[in-house]
Protein backbone atom coordinates (compact mmCIF):
# COMPACT_ATOMS: atom_id res chain seq x y z
CA UNK A 1 0.00 0.00 0.00
CA UNK A 2 1.12 3.77 -0.61
CA UNK A 3 -0.92 5.80 1.36
CA UNK A 4 -1.47 9.74 0.36
CA UNK A 5 1.19 10.34 3.66
CA UNK A 6 2.96 8.36 5.66
CA UNK A 7 3.38 9.72 9.16
CA UNK A 8 4.70 6.52 10.26
CA UNK A 9 8.31 7.06 8.45
CA UNK A 10 8.49 10.86 9.31
CA UNK A 11 7.61 9.58 13.21
CA UNK A 12 11.05 6.99 13.11
CA UNK A 13 13.52 9.50 12.53
CA UNK A 14 12.38 12.02 15.49
CA UNK A 15 11.12 9.27 17.58
CA UNK A 16 13.80 9.40 20.73
CA UNK A 17 13.46 13.51 20.07
CA UNK A 18 10.00 13.69 20.94
CA UNK A 19 9.74 10.80 23.36
CA UNK A 20 12.61 12.84 25.62
CA UNK A 21 10.15 16.20 25.31
CA UNK A 22 7.70 14.25 25.91
CA UNK A 23 8.50 13.04 29.28
CA UNK A 24 10.22 16.53 30.06
CA UNK A 25 6.49 17.89 29.73
CA UNK A 26 5.15 15.22 31.87
CA UNK A 27 7.66 15.94 34.37
CA UNK A 28 6.68 19.53 34.02
CA UNK A 29 3.18 19.83 33.99
CA UNK A 30 2.11 22.39 32.52
CA UNK A 31 0.14 21.75 29.27
CA UNK A 32 -1.72 25.12 28.30
CA UNK A 33 0.46 28.12 27.30
CA UNK A 34 3.70 26.40 28.59
CA UNK A 35 7.54 27.16 27.74
CA UNK A 36 7.28 24.87 24.43
CA UNK A 37 4.40 27.15 22.64
CA UNK A 38 6.22 30.58 23.84
CA UNK A 39 9.63 29.12 22.33
CA UNK A 40 7.83 27.72 19.28
CA UNK A 41 6.07 31.11 18.84
CA UNK A 42 9.45 32.88 18.59
CA UNK A 43 10.86 29.97 16.54
CA UNK A 44 8.25 30.16 13.86
CA UNK A 45 8.46 34.02 14.31
CA UNK A 46 12.02 33.62 13.00
CA UNK A 47 12.02 30.96 10.17
CA UNK A 48 8.81 32.89 8.94
CA UNK A 49 10.24 36.86 9.04
CA UNK A 50 7.55 38.05 11.07
CA UNK A 51 7.36 40.20 14.05
CA UNK A 52 4.73 38.29 15.92
CA UNK A 53 3.61 34.35 15.83
CA UNK A 54 0.77 33.28 18.19
CA UNK A 55 -0.52 29.53 18.59
CA UNK A 56 -3.68 28.79 18.46
CA UNK A 57 -5.91 25.68 18.99
CA UNK A 58 -6.61 25.10 14.66
CA UNK A 59 -5.98 26.28 11.53
CA UNK A 60 -9.65 27.34 11.17
CA UNK A 61 -9.45 29.52 14.69
CA UNK A 62 -6.10 30.74 12.81
CA UNK A 63 -7.98 32.48 9.88
CA UNK A 64 -11.09 33.16 12.16
CA UNK A 65 -9.11 34.76 14.79
CA UNK A 66 -6.88 36.67 12.11
CA UNK A 67 -9.78 38.07 10.77
CA UNK A 68 -11.31 39.73 14.13
CA UNK A 69 -7.77 41.26 14.69
CA UNK A 70 -7.31 42.80 11.38
CA UNK A 71 -11.64 44.38 12.36
CA UNK A 72 -13.61 42.21 9.61
CA UNK A 73 -16.68 41.50 10.80
CA UNK A 74 -20.57 41.90 10.11
CA UNK A 75 -21.64 43.22 6.69
CA UNK A 76 -17.95 43.48 5.29
CA UNK A 77 -16.98 41.31 2.36
CA UNK A 78 -13.98 39.22 1.54
CA UNK A 79 -12.79 38.32 -1.86
CA UNK A 80 -11.22 34.89 -1.98
CA UNK A 81 -11.56 31.50 -3.28
CA UNK A 82 -14.47 29.29 -4.13
CA UNK A 83 -11.19 26.55 -5.27
CA UNK A 84 -10.01 25.43 -1.38
CA UNK A 85 -10.61 23.75 2.02
CA UNK A 86 -14.28 24.94 3.61
CA UNK A 87 -12.45 26.62 6.77
CA UNK A 88 -11.44 29.29 4.69
CA UNK A 89 -15.00 30.46 3.69
CA UNK A 90 -16.31 29.14 7.47
CA UNK A 91 -14.08 31.84 9.37
CA UNK A 92 -15.34 34.54 7.24
CA UNK A 93 -18.64 33.84 8.49
CA UNK A 94 -17.44 33.31 11.42
CA UNK A 95 -17.21 36.93 12.12
CA UNK A 96 -20.24 37.90 10.44
CA UNK A 97 -18.71 38.61 6.97
CA UNK A 98 -19.39 37.33 3.84
CA UNK A 99 -17.41 35.24 1.40
CA UNK A 100 -17.25 36.67 -2.25
CA UNK A 101 -15.94 34.52 -4.50
CA UNK A 102 -13.86 34.51 -7.50
CA UNK A 103 -12.45 32.40 -10.38
CA UNK A 104 -8.40 30.62 -10.44
CA UNK A 105 -5.89 30.41 -12.57
CA UNK A 106 -5.87 27.45 -14.77
CA UNK A 107 -2.38 26.46 -13.80
CA UNK A 108 -1.99 27.84 -10.11
CA UNK A 109 -5.01 26.95 -8.93
CA UNK A 110 -4.69 30.19 -7.09
CA UNK A 111 -7.29 33.11 -6.99
CA UNK A 112 -6.72 35.18 -10.59
CA UNK A 113 -6.12 38.72 -9.80
CA UNK A 114 -7.54 40.02 -12.80
CA UNK A 115 -11.04 38.86 -11.46
CA UNK A 116 -11.02 41.16 -8.69
CA UNK A 117 -12.36 44.69 -9.78
CA UNK A 118 -15.03 42.96 -11.26
CA UNK A 119 -16.34 42.22 -7.63
CA UNK A 120 -15.21 44.93 -5.53
CA UNK A 121 -17.87 46.86 -4.14
CA UNK A 122 -18.58 49.42 -1.16
CA UNK A 123 -18.51 46.88 1.46
CA UNK A 124 -15.19 44.77 0.03
CA UNK A 125 -12.90 44.86 3.32
CA UNK A 126 -10.22 41.95 3.05
CA UNK A 127 -8.62 39.80 0.44
CA UNK A 128 -8.04 36.20 2.05
CA UNK A 129 -5.82 34.43 -0.66
CA UNK A 130 -5.01 30.78 -0.30
CA UNK A 131 -1.57 29.33 -1.18
CA UNK A 132 -2.92 26.88 -1.98
CA UNK A 133 -1.68 23.42 -2.39
CA UNK A 134 1.73 24.91 -1.42
CA UNK A 135 1.53 27.08 -4.43
CA UNK A 136 2.17 30.58 -3.50
CA UNK A 137 0.29 33.22 -4.45
CA UNK A 138 1.84 36.19 -6.87
CA UNK A 139 1.26 38.61 -4.02
CA UNK A 140 2.39 41.79 -5.77
CA UNK A 141 -0.70 42.68 -7.47
CA UNK A 142 -2.86 41.46 -4.88
CA UNK A 143 -0.61 44.36 -2.24
CA UNK A 144 -1.29 46.77 -5.48
CA UNK A 145 -4.75 46.31 -5.20
CA UNK A 146 -5.38 45.87 -1.67
CA UNK A 147 -3.22 49.24 -1.37
CA UNK A 148 -5.15 51.23 -3.59
CA UNK A 149 -8.49 50.05 -2.75
CA UNK A 150 -7.53 50.37 1.10
CA UNK A 151 -8.19 46.79 1.85
CA UNK A 152 -6.68 44.42 4.22
CA UNK A 153 -4.89 41.21 3.07
CA UNK A 154 -5.47 38.26 5.63
CA UNK A 155 -3.32 35.38 3.94
CA UNK A 156 -4.89 31.54 4.37
CA UNK A 157 -1.43 29.98 4.38
CA UNK A 158 -3.13 26.65 5.63
CA UNK A 159 -0.88 24.61 3.20
CA UNK A 160 1.93 26.43 2.79
CA UNK A 161 4.57 26.59 5.74
CA UNK A 162 7.67 27.38 4.15
CA UNK A 163 6.78 28.71 1.11
CA UNK A 164 7.97 32.08 -0.85
CA UNK A 165 7.33 34.38 -2.63
CA UNK A 166 9.65 37.38 -4.23
CA UNK A 167 11.79 36.22 -1.57
CA UNK A 168 9.35 36.66 1.68
CA UNK A 169 7.51 33.54 3.09
CA UNK A 170 4.12 33.26 3.12
CA UNK A 171 2.62 34.77 6.12
CA UNK A 172 4.75 37.27 6.45
CA UNK A 173 3.10 39.78 3.77
CA UNK A 174 -0.22 40.57 4.54
CA UNK A 175 -1.99 42.27 7.53
CA UNK A 176 -2.69 38.75 9.22
CA UNK A 177 -2.04 34.99 8.11
CA UNK A 178 -3.28 31.91 9.63
CA UNK A 179 -1.00 28.08 9.54
CA UNK A 180 -2.55 25.02 10.58
CA UNK A 181 -0.44 21.71 11.66
CA UNK A 182 -3.18 19.49 11.05
CA UNK A 183 -0.85 15.95 10.86
CA UNK A 184 -1.12 15.51 7.10
CA UNK A 185 0.29 19.46 6.84
CA UNK A 186 4.04 20.22 5.47
CA UNK A 187 4.52 20.93 9.51
CA UNK A 188 2.05 19.12 11.60
CA UNK A 189 1.29 18.56 14.90
CA UNK A 190 -0.20 15.06 16.31
CA UNK A 191 -2.98 16.85 16.60
CA UNK A 192 -4.52 20.21 15.52
CA UNK A 193 -3.20 23.03 16.26
CA UNK A 194 -2.15 26.51 14.25
CA UNK A 195 -0.78 30.16 13.75
CA UNK A 196 -1.46 33.23 13.32
CA UNK A 197 1.19 35.67 12.12
CA UNK A 198 1.45 39.60 12.04
CA UNK A 199 3.81 42.18 11.76
CA UNK A 200 1.65 44.21 14.04
CA UNK A 201 2.04 44.62 17.80
CA UNK A 202 -1.65 45.80 18.46
CA UNK A 203 -2.82 42.92 16.48
CA UNK A 204 -0.50 40.57 17.98
CA UNK A 205 -2.10 41.97 21.57
CA UNK A 206 -5.39 41.40 20.55
CA UNK A 207 -5.06 37.97 19.01
CA UNK A 208 -2.79 36.63 22.57
CA UNK A 209 -6.37 38.11 24.29
CA UNK A 210 -8.90 36.80 21.79
CA UNK A 211 -7.45 32.99 22.38
CA UNK A 212 -7.24 33.27 25.69
CA UNK A 213 -11.24 34.08 26.79
CA UNK A 214 -11.01 37.76 26.10
CA UNK A 215 -7.81 38.14 28.87
CA UNK A 216 -4.43 39.25 29.28
CA UNK A 217 -4.59 38.88 33.28
CA UNK A 218 -6.25 36.09 34.84
CA UNK A 219 -9.87 35.86 35.74
CA UNK A 220 -9.35 39.80 33.98
CA UNK A 221 -11.76 39.47 30.82
CA UNK A 222 -11.88 43.54 28.21
CA UNK A 223 -13.65 41.45 25.37
CA UNK A 224 -15.47 38.10 24.54
CA UNK A 225 -12.79 36.10 23.51
CA UNK A 226 -12.05 31.99 22.69
CA UNK A 227 -11.09 29.17 24.16
CA UNK A 228 -8.18 28.34 21.34
CA UNK A 229 -4.80 27.62 23.06
CA UNK A 230 -2.02 25.51 21.16
CA UNK A 231 -1.08 22.94 24.09
CA UNK A 232 1.96 22.16 25.19
CA UNK A 233 2.86 18.60 23.69
CA UNK A 234 2.26 20.20 19.90
CA UNK A 235 4.27 22.66 20.20
CA UNK A 236 6.56 20.00 21.08
CA UNK A 237 6.02 18.18 18.50
CA UNK A 238 6.08 21.73 16.48
CA UNK A 239 9.31 22.42 17.57
CA UNK A 240 11.35 19.24 16.66
CA UNK A 241 9.85 19.49 13.18
CA UNK A 242 10.45 23.07 12.60
CA UNK A 243 14.40 22.21 12.83
CA UNK A 244 13.56 20.03 9.59
CA UNK A 245 11.04 22.14 7.25
CA UNK A 246 13.62 22.78 5.19
CA UNK A 247 14.65 19.59 4.83
CA UNK A 248 10.93 18.18 4.56
CA UNK A 249 9.98 20.66 1.66
CA UNK A 250 12.99 20.05 -0.20
CA UNK A 251 12.33 16.15 -0.41
CA UNK A 252 8.52 17.46 -1.40
CA UNK A 253 10.39 19.38 -4.34
CA UNK A 254 12.08 16.37 -4.75
CA UNK A 255 9.52 13.81 -5.28
CA UNK A 256 6.96 16.39 -7.12
CA UNK A 257 9.70 16.71 -9.46
CA UNK A 258 10.31 13.72 -10.31
CA UNK A 259 6.84 12.81 -10.87
CA UNK A 260 6.58 15.85 -13.72
CA UNK A 261 9.67 14.57 -15.35
CA UNK A 262 8.30 10.86 -15.46
CA UNK A 263 4.76 12.08 -16.97
CA UNK A 264 6.24 14.85 -19.23
CA UNK A 265 5.02 12.85 -22.32
CA UNK A 266 1.27 11.53 -20.80
CA UNK A 267 -1.89 13.63 -21.89
CA UNK A 268 -2.40 14.70 -17.68
CA UNK A 269 -1.43 18.59 -17.12
CA UNK A 270 1.11 18.06 -14.24
CA UNK A 271 1.66 21.27 -11.44
CA UNK A 272 3.17 24.90 -12.54
CA UNK A 273 5.39 26.79 -11.23
CA UNK A 274 5.87 30.60 -12.40
CA UNK A 275 8.89 30.67 -10.71
CA UNK A 276 8.01 33.76 -8.49
CA UNK A 277 8.11 31.83 -5.44
CA UNK A 278 8.86 28.04 -4.28
CA UNK A 279 6.41 25.70 -4.49
CA UNK A 280 6.66 23.43 -1.24
CA UNK A 281 3.84 20.49 -2.20
CA UNK A 282 1.18 19.76 -0.16
CA UNK A 283 -0.51 17.81 -2.61
CA UNK A 284 0.69 17.08 -5.77
CA UNK A 285 -1.98 17.76 -8.09
CA UNK A 286 -2.44 16.84 -11.85
CA UNK A 287 -5.64 17.69 -14.15
CA UNK A 288 -6.75 14.74 -16.26
CA UNK A 289 -9.67 14.02 -18.34
CA UNK A 290 -9.59 10.83 -17.44
CA UNK A 291 -9.53 11.44 -13.70
CA UNK A 292 -11.69 8.71 -11.95
CA UNK A 293 -9.61 6.50 -14.33
CA UNK A 294 -6.78 7.05 -12.88
CA UNK A 295 -8.11 6.98 -9.45
CA UNK A 296 -9.61 3.33 -10.09
CA UNK A 297 -6.44 1.99 -11.82
CA UNK A 298 -4.62 3.43 -8.96
CA UNK A 299 -6.59 1.87 -6.06
CA UNK A 300 -6.72 -1.60 -7.76
CA UNK A 301 -2.77 -1.32 -7.16
CA UNK A 302 -3.35 -0.66 -3.42
CA UNK A 303 -2.08 3.08 -4.08
CA UNK A 304 -3.89 5.63 -2.35
CA UNK A 305 -5.29 9.11 -4.49
CA UNK A 306 -7.77 12.02 -3.47
CA UNK A 307 -9.73 14.90 -4.84
CA UNK A 308 -8.92 17.94 -3.29
CA UNK A 309 -11.39 19.43 -4.11
CA UNK A 310 -14.31 17.84 -6.14
CA UNK A 311 -17.05 20.68 -5.22
CA UNK A 312 -16.19 24.13 -5.06
CA UNK A 313 -17.38 26.29 -2.29
CA UNK A 314 -20.35 28.22 -3.83
CA UNK A 315 -21.77 24.71 -5.51
CA UNK A 316 -21.33 23.38 -1.36
CA UNK A 317 -24.74 22.44 -0.24
CA UNK A 318 -24.18 25.34 2.60
CA UNK A 319 -23.73 27.87 0.26
CA UNK A 320 -25.51 26.77 -2.59
CA UNK A 321 -28.31 28.32 -2.98
CA UNK A 322 -26.98 31.72 -1.69
CA UNK A 323 -24.68 31.99 -4.56
CA UNK A 324 -26.73 30.35 -7.20
CA UNK A 325 -26.26 33.02 -10.00
CA UNK A 326 -22.00 32.70 -9.17
CA UNK A 327 -20.87 31.24 -12.13
CA UNK A 328 -16.67 29.79 -11.82
CA UNK A 329 -16.23 28.11 -15.09
CA UNK A 330 -12.64 27.64 -13.88
CA UNK A 331 -12.96 26.63 -10.68
CA UNK A 332 -15.56 24.15 -11.90
CA UNK A 333 -13.92 22.66 -14.78
CA UNK A 334 -10.43 22.12 -12.28
CA UNK A 335 -12.62 20.56 -9.94
CA UNK A 336 -14.32 18.13 -12.70
CA UNK A 337 -10.46 17.58 -13.56
CA UNK A 338 -7.84 17.11 -10.49
CA UNK A 339 -6.47 14.37 -8.76
CA UNK A 340 -3.48 14.49 -6.35
CA UNK A 341 -1.10 11.76 -5.69
CA UNK A 342 0.61 10.09 -2.74
CA UNK A 343 3.18 12.55 -1.68
CA UNK A 344 5.76 12.74 1.43
CA UNK A 345 9.34 13.61 1.94
CA UNK A 346 9.93 9.88 2.24
CA UNK A 347 8.33 8.65 -0.81
CA UNK A 348 10.53 7.00 -2.44
CA UNK A 349 11.91 6.75 -6.22
CA UNK A 350 10.97 3.44 -6.52
CA UNK A 351 7.25 4.20 -5.45
CA UNK A 352 7.04 7.27 -7.46
CA UNK A 353 8.08 4.97 -10.73
CA UNK A 354 5.08 2.16 -9.57
CA UNK A 355 2.73 4.88 -9.17
CA UNK A 356 3.28 6.63 -13.10
CA UNK A 357 3.76 3.47 -14.41
CA UNK A 358 -0.10 2.28 -13.47
CA UNK A 359 -1.03 6.11 -14.83
CA UNK A 360 0.94 5.40 -17.80
CA UNK A 361 -1.41 2.16 -18.59
CA UNK A 362 -4.25 3.89 -18.07
CA UNK A 363 -3.50 5.84 -21.21
CA UNK A 364 -0.86 2.91 -23.01
CA UNK A 365 -3.83 0.24 -22.78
Amino acid sequence: MIPMVDLQAQLQDIRQEIDRGMESVLNNCHFVLGPNVQAFEQESADYLGVKHAVGVASGTDALHLALVAAGIGAGDEVITTAFTFIATAEAIRYVGAKPVFVDIDPRTFNLCTEELASVLSEKTAALMPVHLFGQPVNMEPLIDFCESHGLKIIEDCAQSFGSSVDGKKTGSIGDTAGFSFFPSKNLGAFGDGGLVTTNSDSIAEQLKSLRNHGSKQRYYHDVIGYNSRLDEIQALVLRTKLKRIDGYNQNRRRVAHLYSSLMSNLPVETPYEDGKGVHVYHQYTLLSERRDEISRALSEQNIASAVYYPIPLHRQTVFREEYASVHLPVTEQVAERCISLPIFPELTESDIQRIVDVIDRVFSG
